[in-house]
């Protein structure tokens, strides 16, 4: 029987990847997308068109560890040899590894039954970058008041209107409101970590937070000036930039429950 025959099935697949060499992650023509080149991989194996949906978008230069997509395959492939097929020698770029691959109902959907998703910033605070951190590091000298940025942090916390935080997507967004469950901000050695964990996030906002929160750190702002960016219409402004793209992954994206008894099903 030709696979395209077959019933298809829906695949829950996570997979780690380093942005640097994609225009990002959605399919654009005339540039080397993820997305694109995922689908291409799959099809090649399974012998059909594919098409996959992910938890989110992420943009030029922006990494991942944890980044779901889901996909309907007409394949007897088991979740264990389709996972072992798309790493495979030759088949993804070695800058792209599959994790995870499990059977779902159709009633999942990565990005929609998606109910928190964290990111992770790295920042390297010191004079000397390494050659090695540079494509994973926002690179910032001066030295930053983790305290200050801890207090700011702590502002952003819970339900707000965050369009002063979010670019311009080109593309209509029902709201700008969000909610952001934690925010976190450590340092060893010379690097800074910035966790936020939130059930949504828009377009380039979370570049957008540490970018305002660097600021804080760097004597430009006090904490308390995010209060006002927080309230309901506040527009985007010079003073909220969008930190660099390679210091950004897109960590972790936890799910509702789309199977009877299931557990809650992380990515």
């Amino acid at each position: 029987m030709d696979n395209a025959a077959l019933p298809a099935r829906r695949f829950k697949i996570v997979c780690a990847y380093d942005g640097t060499a994609y225009y990002g992650w959605q399919t654009q023509p005339g540039y080397v997308s993820l997305q694109e080149t995922i689908e291409g991989v799959l099809a090649g194996i399974v012998k059909h068109p594919v098409e996959i949906h992910a938890s989110g978008r992420t943009d030029h230069g922006v990494h991942a560890r944890g980044q779901v997509f889901h996909c309907d395959l007409s394949t007897r492939m088991t979740e264990r040899s389709l996972k072992m097929a798309l790493n495979a020698n030759g088949r993804l770029p070695p800058d792209i590894r599959v994790t995870s691959c499990r059977e779902v109902s159709p009633a999942f959907h990565a990005r929609f039954t998606a109910h928190k998703k964290e990111y992770r910033y790295y920042v390297w605070n010191t004079r000397l970058l390494p050659p090695t951190k540079r494509l994973y590091n926002a690179h910032i000298v001066r030295p930053l008041d983790l305290e200050a940025m801890r207090a700011a942090a702590r502002l952003m916390l819970g339900t707000h209107d965050f369009a002063a935080f979010a670019a311009n997507p080109n593309r209509p967004i029902a709201s700008t409101v969000r909610t952001l469950y934690a925010f976190e901000i450590t340092k060893r050695g010379s690097q800074v970590c910035f966790r936020v964990q939130g059930n949504g996030f828009l377009y380039k906002m979370v570049r957008s937070l540490v970018g305002f929160l660097l600021r804080v750190g760097a004597g430009q702002e006090p904490p308390e000036n995010v209060l006002p960016l927080l309230e309901p219409g506040t527009p985007r402004t010079a003073r909220v930039p969008s930190a660099p793209a390679c210091g950004l992954f897109l960590w972790h994206v936890w799910y509702h429950d789309v199977l009877p008894g299931a557990r809650d099903d992380r990515a």
